[in-house]
């Protein structure tokens, strides 16, 4: 059978999607390796300090010392869960107060009016500007961080919610509303699937947010996670130790981040992820 010539008869779309499933990966893989080429030849023939810029290989052996004996009395996969641990905290919390506001407030100007100045106070503000606020309140503790990075997370998915539900066509209520919908049976068949791709959406960046703010939390009066691990190597000169916990973060990052999109391709097939 001519596989070349059955893919020519299908739709150019189809085409497109198909090519597009190997090409893409494969370029993304190419980058990875362009990466790391160039970053062995520039430590390889010194052009930078190896102080400042250690080798792929030297990169490699700090992980396997972390995977082995740890850092500071705490394994490696401690520091992992305990970072993960607040995030997820803080994030499941978000979920929870955010949905149910922004259905309501993306259905009533009056409750909009009510969150609308609290939410647009606090939002633009940079997270370590009041990170020492909640540092006198709630203590050095993990109180302090989940709360942090819950205010990072919270105020980018409300309104995405808001303005979901806003975008909602009216014509779509109304026809549930002839059909015999109302309130809660309105709100669940109606209201809530036609915002989950939205509220996928924007939990995607509120993940990305808070995930920023975790590190620089854990930067400030923390005693484990991978944040602190970061900082406390480069108080020392580690810098192979600093790449690594870097690029563990990045790692545990991306894995989140295809975990969310691939949720939201399921959820809402119609959106071309890889567009």
């Amino acid at each position: 059978m001519d596989h070349t010539h059955g893919l020519a008869q299908l739709p150019k779309s189809s085409r497109r999607r198909s090519c597009g499933r190997f090409f893409y990966p494969l370029v993304s893989a190419l980058t990875v390796v362009v990466i790391l080429s160039a970053w062995s030849l520039v430590s390889g023939f010194k052009l930078v300090n190896p102080a400042f810029l250690p080798s792929p290989t030297d990169v490699w052996a700090a992980f396997v010392e972390l995977c082995q004996d740890g850092y500071k009395g705490e394994t490696l996969i401690k520091h992992i869960l305990v970072s993960l641990q607040r995030l997820f905290k803080a994030l499941g919390a978000a979920l929870i107060l955010a949905i149910p506001l922004g259905l309501a407030a993306g259905s009533s100007r009056l409750v909009r009016a009510i969150i609308d100045p609290i939410i647009e106070f606090y939002r633009p503000l940079p997270p370590l500007a009041y990170y020492t606020l909640l540092i006198l309140f709630l203590g050095i503790g993990d109180e302090s961080k989940v709360t942090l990075l819950f205010l990072s997370a919270f105020a980018p998915l409300l309104i995405g919610i808001i303005f979901s539900v806003q975008k909602i066509p009216q014509d779509r209520l109304r026809v549930a509303r002839s059909l015999g919908a109302g309130g809660w049976k309105l709100l669940f068949n109606v209201v809530l699937p036609s915002c989950l791709p939205d509220i996928l959406t924007g939990f995607r960046t509120s993940v990305g947010l808070a995930y920023a703010t975790l590190v620089a939390a854990e930067m400030v009066a923390a005693i484990s996670g991978l944040g602190w691990l970061v900082l406390d190597a480069s108080k020392f000169l580690r810098n192979d130790i600093v790449f690594t916990g870097v690029i563990i973060l990045g790692s545990i990052a991306l894995i989140m981040d295809l975990i969310l999109r691939r949720v939201i391709t399921i959820v809402s097939p119609w959106l071309d992820q890889e567009s």
